[in-house]
């Protein structure tokens, strides 16, 4: 096995050489700066010396809607196109500098010292050397400019955002906190004390568990610490940052580290209350699984199901949350055992507001809630009792989230009992057969009645109003229960239900 010394030579030539790969662009930007330091930083060198410099897409990028706020810790952004530049020139002579040159300016971290540019297809954020004090009441920076670039380096996140190449002629590498070094350990550190740089940006906690989940690292044991007592502090950051770091951990290679320490650092108790009360006591008599663990191997099993290389957010919250109604529906039954009715119905209410506290998009949170509603439903199945009714509804119901509901349910199979989970996955299987068959027989993505609301008004000879809406959603009950009427068939269904119904 090659010496740590070997490997961080080896890390470095590869650093240098991804960057040699961008020479078009960098070059040209390190002579339109020339006079001044002009340095490749942050989350651009560490992928570099990870080999995943991410090339840019055909036809280039438009520019971003805010750039240079939150540019303090980098690697922090979801587009790996992205490069980090520092630099001594003020912001006013940068954009003096790349008028002409550039594709495209935005201007929107200007007071940050960021000026955001894109030439070639790659978007660039260009800020000046920063020495930034945090108004500890706050969530703002109080930005001053520095001088240096060790300086500058040092106000970072973590020692693998800490490092730096310089663009020119002779590119030279800097690392004046042993990035690279924790890098090739897998190890994250703070490159100033971690007390000191978690009260500056609290939101660092959360980037922490995150490149747990994103990279594999291990935290050093001081920030663990720092973490753990700091954890209150995420309070000053706005829903809308944590959910993003939130979602990148789900989304990372390594969910579940990342999550049992986002839990026991205690950051879930203030971003996620509902994950760590799944850790619920167990007494002798009244025996349980514990849903915590069984949540977090339903999310695994989840990710495995995923297409290589196309992580599904929804389906992956929907896989961890599934179960959040059940301490509260934990009812211990008086022969013993334990009950959990309706947990789904409560979950689905407790996704809702907590997927809305977080401010994730209406979508992401009516589908996760629906997947959670919808999760049990599989049970009444059995051994393939269910009527071509109770198929119909099972996929209509779960609409255009019937591929992810089969995911969930298929995960949410954690049992040990290896004859119990063939016998589940043999019931899954035949509903899977049975919803094939049905949906060769009939269009069951658009399940509407055989009759709209204009044929209803006409046929019953009413106005429109309540009473259409009525007739229609008998018809739509009796084409799930039935499947395709005749047109003759549905008029005659109507008129017999019309003529049993209390007239006005």
């Amino acid at each position: 096995m090659p010496e740590k010394s070997d490997q961080i030579s080896a890390a470095q030539q590869r650093a240098l050489t991804e960057v040699v790969a961008l020479a078009p662009v960098l070059d040209e930007l390190a002579e339109l700066l020339s006079g001044y330091e002009v340095h490749l930083v942050g989350g651009s060198v560490r992928d570099a010396l990870l080999g995943q410099l991410a090339v840019p897409e055909p036809g280039g990028m438009s520019p971003p809607e805010a750039a240079g706020g939150r540019g303090t810790d980098a690697g922090s952004r979801a587009d790996a196109a992205d490069l980090d530049v520092t630099t001594d020139a003020r912001p006013a002579d940068v954009l003096r500098l790349v008028e002409g040159w550039a594709e495209a300016v935005w201007t929107t971290g200007i007071e940050f010292g960021t000026v955001g540019v894109q030439r070639h297809g790659r978007r660039i954020e260009i800020t000046t050397f920063r020495a930034d004090s945090y108004d500890r009441s706050s969530r703002n920076p109080e930005v001053a400019f520095g001088t240096s670039l060790v300086e500058d380096l040092g106000r970072r996140d973590f020692t693998i955002n800490a490092m730096a190449i310089s663009l020119g002629a002779d590119p030279r590498f800097a690392d004046p906190y042993g990035g690279l070094a924790d890098l090739v350990g897998r190890r994250l550190r703070t490159p100033r004390a971690p007390e000191d740089s978690l009260a500056d940006d609290p939101l660092r906690m959360m980037r922490a568990v995150r490149f747990v989940s994103q990279l594999g690292v291990t935290l050093d044991p001081a920030l663990l610490t720092a973490i753990t007592v700091m954890s209150a502090e995420l309070a000053r950051i706005t829903p809308e940052r944590v959910q993003a770091e939130l979602s990148k951990l789900l989304l990372g290679a390594w969910p579940r580290r990342g999550l049992e320490l986002f839990v026991s650092t205690g950051l879930a108790d203030r971003v996620l209350p509902e994950l760590p009360a799944l850790q619920m006591e167990i007494d002798e008599h009244h025996q349980h699984k514990d849903v915590y663990s069984h949540s977090l191997t339903v999310l695994e099993q989840a990710i495995a199901q995923e297409p290589a290389g196309e992580p599904d957010l929804v389906l992956r919250l929907a896989a961890l949350l599934h179960d959040i109604g059940k301490p509260a529906t934990r009812r211990h039954e008086a022969r013993g055992g334990v009950s959990f009715h309706h947990h789904e119905v409560v979950g689905a209410r407790l996704v809702k507001a907590r997927l809305s506290a977080l401010r994730y998009p209406k979508q992401v949170i009516e589908d996760v809630a629906r997947l959670t509603y919808l999760h049990l439903r599989f049970h009444g199945f059995g051994g393939g009792e269910w009527t071509d009714s109770a198929v119909r509804r099972y996929v209509t119901d779960a609409g255009p989230l019937l591929s992810r509901l089969h995911k969930l349910v298929r995960s949410d199979s954690t049992t040990r009992n290896l004859r119990r989970a063939r016998a589940l996955a043999d019931s899954y299987d035949l509903l899977e057969q049975r919803i094939t068959l049905l949906l060769q027989a009939e269009d069951l993505d658009r399940v509407r009645p055989d009759l709209d609301g204009n044929a209803i008004m006409k046929l019953l000879g009413i106005p429109a109003g309540p009473l259409v809406g009525k007739a229609w959603r008998y018809l739509k009950e009796l084409r799930m229960d039935r499947g395709p009427l005749s047109r003759d068939e549905a008029e005659a269904e109507l008129l017999t239900w019309w003529a049993n119904q209390p007239k006005p």
